[in-house]
């Protein structure tokens, strides 16, 4: 690698780290083709995490930082005076598969700024996924960006050849938009993710009938939304996520605590702390509402806009809604198991199987390895409630408090 591309890959590996939303799960991709290289996998492929514990899996860049939007939060805004660099397509497509034949890694998360124009951009991406599929032969994971503005078409040629992409909506409103990314415009930005949606729901519909129907986005979309850059609430940003996931499908919908970078106003001050306990229990959330069967309404009250920090989602849901609660885990259906405190899909699974075969018990339910930790104050096993506790929301959290405390000390004994 000559000392010209080494410096582009350090500026633009560098740039595109605030982009969280990579992942590689949910493709597996065999390579068929007579000498071709890669496979994608649906165990996802390697990983590698920074300081901050933000994943940073593949080749991680973007293809330019030169862009030509004035986005207030992004340190690649035209406005910015940060050192600028641009790959052409092929020196993306051979530094990926140098790196390939290295093994520094199995596959492609590229990214870029909008050089030039939205069509422009996303002609150059979609080089870079053609040189890779049918010069290289490559067939490994390529995780792609939908550049909101392209054109129908160019989207369309991309997905084709990536496993997922991504059109990153970055702010939950459209005043937030306006006011920190105002030549964005949300039309815009939900007209690839529903073209997105439309194409992969077709292509599966075909597979029905065509055995060799050629597979689009796989993977599936995903998008990024930014915490903290604007005083959107945390219902606002679950609504819309809520919102995504059910019109467009979304696989994912990740979620960046801002970092202040940039000395602005409208944007928290440069010595403000990124909000990672607040990202963190947004990241709960979403998991209560993809995998537990919750709706975003369902975590927040008439006054109580945003999660609560100290206590995780579900916690706080069970502690404002004690009338649902204690539940006897015998009779329980599998939702109203997931909505209990501790509990996970896996015990939950396995409190319906085993007591088809008896009534369960206490000790039955610790025998099967099921954690009553939290559990416990929000059932009862035959009738009987097991909380050390009187059945009272303020007596529950102060319990649980001190459980916190008690671990805390206890590993900072083992240290």
């Amino acid at each position: 690698m000559n000392d010209n591309m080494f410096e582009k890959l350090k500026i633009l590996s560098d740039a595109a780290k605030y982009d969280v939303s990579c992942v590689s799960s949910g493709v597996d991709r065999k390579n068929k083709t007579v000498g071709g290289i890669g496979n994608a996998t649906a165990c996802g492929i390697c990983h590698t995490w920074s300081a901050d514990g933000r994943c940073i899996s593949l080749l991680k860049i973007l293809l330019t930082n030169d862009c030509i939007y004035d986005c207030k939060y992004c340190m690649n805004r035209v406005t910015n005076s940060t050192k600028r660099a641009a790959f052409t397509p092929e020196e993306v497509a051979e530094l990926t598969i140098a790196f390939y034949r290295r093994n520094y890694i199995e596959g492609l998360f590229l990214s870029s700024a909008i050089e030039k124009s939205p069509d422009n951009t996303m002609e150059n991406l979609y080089r870079v996924l053609y040189i890779l599929r049918y010069k290289y032969n490559f067939w490994g994971y390529v995780h792609v960006k939908g550049i909101p503005g392209a054109s129908n078409e160019l989207i369309q040629k991309t997905g084709m050849l990536a496993d997922r992409m991504s059109v990153n909506i970055e702010l939950p409103t459209k005043e937030s938009l306006n006011l920190l990314a105002p030549q964005k415009k949300v039309e815009n930005l939900l007209k690839p993710m529903a073209l997105i949606n439309h194409e992969i729901s077709r292509t599966i519909e075909d597979k029905k009938h065509f055995r060799n129907t050629p597979r689009f986005v796989p993977g599936g979309q995903s998008t990024q939304m930014i915490i903290g850059a604007t005083p959107d609430s945390d219902k606002t940003i679950l609504n819309l996520s809520q919102n995504l996931y059910d019109r467009y499908s979304m696989k994912r919908v990740f979620f960046s605590a801002y970092v202040p970078v940039l000395s602005v106003p409208n944007l928290p001050a440069i010595s403000t702390m990124p909000p990672m306990l607040r990202e963190h229990r947004l990241y709960q959330a979403d998991w209560l509402m993809r995998f537990y069967y919750f709706k975003s309404e369902e975590l927040f009250t008439v006054t109580e806009q945003n999660l609560n920090l100290e206590f995780d989602p579900k916690m706080m849901y069970a502690l404002r809604n004690m009338d649902k609660f204690p539940m006897e885990i015998n009779k329980a259906s599998y939702e109203e198991l997931l909505r209990i405190p501790g509990l996970g899909v896996t015990s939950a699974q396995r409190i319906i199987r085993e007591r088809k075969n008896a009534e369960l018990s206490y000790d039955s339910l610790k025998k099967m390895r099921t954690v009553l930790k939290r559990a416990k104050y929000f059932i009862t096993i035959k009738g009987k409630y097991y909380g050390n506790i009187n059945f009272n929301p303020d007596k529950i959290k102060e319990e649980v408090r001190q459980q916190e405390i008690q671990k805390q000390i206890s590993i900072f004994d083992l240290v």
